[in-house]
């Protein structure tokens, strides 16, 4: 029982530093998408490479784990899900969308988890779920309708940027809810060194013309620390902290820290002038927060812990 419970507070630790992590790594992804200086595409090669890297040496230095090859498949489609699809629909999103705006959407995570959850497991959907959901609905469609003016600015949101992020917040939900159990069966280190491996085969055949093209030298170094954050803490120490999260925490606890990171980057972003707060913006975040609040707590009344 001692070991287990330190087991939990690991996991709470380590899915507070993943989310804390991921709320800079808004901040750093809009500074980097919005520079102009590469692609999407190419920011999720160097991600994907920089990962892939890392875990493999890391792994030479630990215990061999045999990987079977139906396991290997299905690491294949969590990669796909979990990374490729997940972060190219948030590295395009963010281009189109303020830093507040992402993580408020961001928050949504665990009602999709709910979805999958009564698709996959048969979890019944209450009225209080089905209430908090219409409400973040509600919310989400008052700020497409506050975003369509803004469209083209820079600066603003627009309703595509609001639309990549919903999918980018699908995708991952997916990949908590879908491929927990595959988690759990592997170290961390070789199940993300597999996952990052085939990120890499899949994103640099698009990448790798942009790669070889692009002057190095004629960036500036800020956002060469960006993408330096970029590889190794929003990829490498984030990536490798949130599955011991899911190795003791169910998905939608894991994915109700999400709402550390609409704190942390509103305040970095409006400090730095990348954002402002609109009364429009605090109704939307109320709304869409709130509901999500209202499923969660009437997760929290039918579950048995």
């Amino acid at each position: 029982m001692k070991t287990y419970s330190h087991g939990k507070a690991a996991a709470h630790l380590a899915c507070l530093g993943a989310y804390l992590i991921f709320g800079f790594n808004v901040i750093v992804c809009k500074g980097l998408a919005n520079s102009g200086i590469m692609s999407a595409q190419l920011l999720f090669c160097f991600r994907a490479i920089g990962a892939s890297v890392l875990f493999w040496v890391i792994s030479l230095f630990m215990p061999r784990e045999r990987v079977s090859k139906r396991d290997l498949f299905k690491i294949f489609l969590a990669s796909m899900i979990g990374l490729y699809v997940t972060q190219m629909f948030f590295l395009e999103g963010i281009r189109h969308i303020t830093p507040v705006d992402c993580t408020m959407l961001s928050t949504l995570s665990p009602i999709f988890t709910m979805f999958i959850a009564a698709i996959a497991i048969k979890e019944p959907i209450t009225w209080k779920k089905a209430g908090g959901v219409a409400i973040s609905f509600a919310g989400v469609l008052f700020l497409i309708y506050n975003s369509v003016q803004a469209e083209g600015a820079v600066n603003q949101t627009e309703p595509i940027g609001i639309i990549l992020i919903l999918l980018n917040c699908l995708f991952w939900a997916s990949y908590l809810g879908i491929f927990k159990n595959l988690i759990s069966k592997y170290s961390v280190v070789t199940f993300m060194k597999w996952m990052f491996l085939f990120s890499t085969l899949a994103s640099v055949p698009y990448g790798f013309s942009e790669m070889i093209s692009v002057d190095y030298a004629s960036i500036p170094g800020t956002y060469l620390w960006q993408l330096l954050f970029l590889i190794v803490m929003s990829t490498c120490v984030a990536y490798f902290l949130i599955p011991i999260g899911q190795k003791h925490l169910r998905p939608t606890v894991v994915s109700l820290y999400g709402y550390v990171q609409p704190l942390l980057a509103s305040v970095i972003s409006v400090c730095n002038g990348m954002d402002t707060i609109t009364w429009q913006k605090l109704l939307a975040a109320v709304t869409i927060i709130g509901g999500a609040v209202l499923v969660n707590l009437s997760r929290a009344a039918s579950s048995p812990r």
